[in-house]
């Protein structure tokens, strides 16, 4: 059915309110991780709770399961109980802010400047993705009295420390998520501009590992020379992890990488890339090489294999350095997993390559802290099609299928615990928007575009999916 014009008229009002909404809601700084006040979570949980309810979601309630940041979840079932039924998936939780310095505006104060982006902390990720449809939502509910299909939302506040209570919150509300189809809006678009549909996540395996030389730390020009540096051993330890172009050197750990098809490559192939645009959103120079295997396209490398990063390193801090030997060093290593590979045995292998021959004598130590496999759908079936034709109208160019690199841990378990329904990745940010970075930002434009695809979206669905 098409969306009837007293929606359509509706709809860009309830976007510019929605914009205000998001602003208000980003200035939350509801920020999961340890360390941070969690009283800010649990104000970001009402702020969106309040949301729901303007909007004209039902039974709107906050939820909790032990040690856990809340969730919110809301419901409106108007359809009647013939009419297909889709599960939004959001988290309004937040990363923490970073360096103050380093932001141009404070994180959470939202900044709309004259590039036509809005900054701050959580605009992009993820509470534009809850706002898009809150505003498509509003419009049909103004316009038509409701949506033409049933639409139940749940709002997450621990996705950005790994959700690891997702299951258990699942477990216990299972029947009151039960759904047709699952829309989560919390991966990318290739470009500003061009729609995606996300078909692939890499998983990822996270290990810190300690490395100890001495019980103390000890002048380094009295001892140094027969005492072993612990700082030093550990980049040595770290240095063996890749070779001199960045490919994983863990013996064996390339052999369950699936290969691509000759199908799939080509559409890789057929995807627009650009180079210098790559660049100067990584922020790497134009006389730097992209790392990797050289016999690979940058897709591939990003969504078909898998990647190593020390993402911390720590000993002794700069500023508080005095010539000493450390007695101790850490790091965290984390790894991307392509789709397919086995990430138990990566994980096994990552560990025991750590501890293999520790350097200059040292003592080494690993604590892994989880292995989440990569998923991947298929994107065929009257969900997908709907999809597509959904983000065409909204955006006004047809959209493309494409892979992340990143990890949703949830994602396939989320599906299966609803008994394998299609799930739609619908992403909103974008290469420049520095997600998780200083200078988070949301260009406006596609967020405009995302809620019109939004809007279409529950029509196409009710259509696609009528029992």
């Amino acid at each position: 059915m098409p969306v009837p014009d007293a929606v359509l008229d509706r709809l860009e009002p309830s976007i510019d309110r929605a914009l205000e909404e998001l602003v208000s809601l980003a200035r939350i700084p509801g920020v999961s991780a340890a360390g941070f006040d969690a009283t800010e979570v649990e104000r970001s949980a009402e702020a969106v709770a309040e949301l729901l309810e303007r909007i004209g979601m039902r039974g709107v309630e906050i939820l909790r399961v032990p040690d856990a940041h809340p969730y919110v979840i809301g419901s409106w079932l108007g359809a009647g109980p013939g009419a297909p039924t889709a599960l939004v998936y959001a988290h309004h939780d937040v990363q923490p802010p970073g360096r103050p310095d380093h932001w141009k505006t404070p994180a959470f104060e939202p900044t709309l400047r004259e590039d036509g982006r809005l900054y701050g902390r959580g605009v992009v990720d993820d509470k534009a993705g809850l706002m898009l449809h809150a505003a498509s939502l509003r419009a049909w509910m103004e316009g038509a009295g409701g949506p033409p299909l049933n639409v139940k939302v749940l709002v997450e506040g621990e996705e950005e420390i790994g959700s690891g209570h997702l299951a258990e919150f699942l477990r216990a509300h299972r029947e009151r998520l039960d759904a047709d189809v699952l829309v989560l809006s919390d991966t990318a678009n290739l470009e500003t501009g061009l729609p995606s549909l996300t078909v692939s996540l890499r998983g990822i395996v996270v290990a810190d590992v300690t490395v100890r030389a001495i019980d103390h730390p000890i002048h380094s020009g009295m001892w140094g020379g027969p005492v072993p540096d612990a700082a030093t051993a550990l980049t040595r330890l770290l240095g063996r992890l890749v070779d001199d172009a960045g490919v994983i050197a863990i013996p064996d750990f390339h052999d369950d990488v699936p290969e691509p098809t000759p199908a799939e490559r080509e559409q890789l192939a057929a995807l627009p890339f650009d180079e210098r645009s790559f660049r100067a959103d990584a922020g790497l120079p134009a006389a730097a090489p992209f790392v990797g295997e050289a016999d690979r396209s940058v897709y591939e490398r990003l969504w078909t294999r898998p990647s190593l990063a020390v993402t911390a390193l720590e000993s002794v801090p700069l500023a508080e350095s005095s010539n000493q030997l450390a007695a101790e060093a850490k790091a965290r290593v984390a790894l991307r997993l392509p789709p397919g590979q086995d990430a138990k045995r990566a994980a096994e292998r990552l560990v025991a390559y750590l501890q293999e021959a520790p350097p200059l004598g040292t003592r080494v130590e690993v604590a892994l802290h989880g292995a989440v496999p990569g998923w991947r759908t298929e994107p065929v079936g009257p969900a997908f099609d709907a999809a597509r034709r959904a983000l065409a109208a909204g955006f006004g160019r047809e959209p493309v299928a494409i892979g992340c690199g990143g990890t949703i841990p949830f994602v396939g378990p989320f599906a299966e615990v609803l008994g394998g329904v299609p799930a739609l990745l619908l992403g909103l940010e974008d290469p420049p928007c520095n997600a998780h970075g200083e200078n988070e930002s949301l260009h406006v434009g596609d967020f405009r575009k995302a809620a019109r695809a939004s809007v279409h979206l529950w029509s196409e669905l009710a259509d696609a999916l009528a029992k």
